[in-house]
């Protein structure tokens, strides 16, 4: 496999020149994806987008590995409907976990509209990051409607007590569920709630995430219009997982010179506590439907904790090699 590296929006083959460039540029590499999902696995960074298509032609998720956040190397097909018997359509937002030395590949699937129709939040595992996945329990792990949230847009998140959560929803609900070890069952809380309803504003729409810095729970979404130029992302603050939580205000948003509909983002936190930013958005004068790409920037914390406003940018961000 080639690794790629877009530098101020041109993409250029990797080739290990002593001119290489050590800034990224968004898009961060070449294709239409969205919805990106970002980890770190074994000082490796990587990224699983969906694949920006035709809800249809949604049934292949690939995946992105780079060593410096600057040259990617694409690993296509690591997840496809011939794994999941169930999934027709509508293959998106990934969410991607390492557990006891597997790694499980959260995704949504179908997009169904109500509790008579089969789909949900489904899983695979693999034994690498880059797969390939395989169904884990042959059903959506998820497949109904609880507290009005459709069950889409998950996010994974491991609080310090080794507890395991996902996060979801759309249709403006968001759900708080706590996994079985092996990611086989949503099981009981604590007060015996299986779907604990956490919607953290009015405003909320879909893409959650959730991380935890100085002691506090921070609970970020994507909120307007997925086609629109409202698209944003905004986020809340909290003591607990499942809340409250106080809505802050948004963070990333479009520019009209740079990119229209920045929203549904991850976020990686590195070693040295540098944050980024991982996000789709859509260029300008190009107003077809799933026309999206993936970009990157910095995200940064004044002195109380709150998130800075995030500036796009078409020269992305530099290297940054993981030690």
């Amino acid at each position: 496999m080639r690794a790629v590296t877009a530098v101020a929006g041109a993409v250029f083959l990797s080739l290990g020149l002593a001119s290489a460039p050590v800034q990224a540029g968004n898009p961060v590499f070449p294709g239409w994806y969205a919805d990106p999902e970002a980890a770190v696995f074994d000082n490796t960074y990587w990224i699983f987008p969906t694949t920006s298509a035709a809800y249809e032609d949604q049934t292949v998720f690939d995946a992105f590995s780079s060593k410096d956040l600057v040259n990617w190397t694409k690993h296509p097909g690591v997840l496809t409907n011939a794994a999941v018997p169930w999934a027709k359509k509508a293959m998106w937002a990934p969410a991607v976990v390492e557990n006891k030395g597997k790694y499980y590949f959260f995704f949504g699937a179908n997009d169904i509209q109500s509790d008579e129709e089969f789909g949900g939040i489904g899983v695979a595992v693999a034994d690498k990051p880059e797969g390939p996945y395989r169904d884990l329990i042959g059903k959506p792990l998820v497949g109904k409607f609880h507290n009005g949230a459709q069950p889409i847009d998950q996010f994974v998140f491991k609080d310090d007590d080794g507890t395991w959560y996902m996060i979801y929803g759309g249709w403006k609900h968001a759900n708080i569920v706590k996994l079985k070890d092996d990611f086989t069952a949503v099981v009981p809380m604590a007060d015996g709630t299986l779907f604990k309803e956490i919607t953290p504003a009015p405003e909320y729409v879909e893409g959650s995430l959730m991380f935890k810095r100085n002691g506090k729970y921070y609970y970020m979404w994507s909120e307007g219009g997925w086609t629109g130029p409202d698209y944003a992302v905004a986020y809340a603050i909290g003591d607990a997982p499942t809340g409250p939580f106080k809505r802050i205000g948004k963070i990333l948003q479009q520019d009209d010179k740079i990119a229209r509909g920045a929203g549904h983002h991850s976020v990686i936190h590195t070693p040295d506590d540098s944050w980024y930013i991982v996000y789709h958005r859509r260029p300008l004068g190009d107003n077809t439907r799933d026309h999206r790409v993936t970009s990157i920037e910095h995200m940064t914390f004044d002195a109380q904790g709150h998130i800075l406003p995030v500036k796009i940018t078409h020269e992305g961000v530099k290297a940054h090699p993981l030690p």
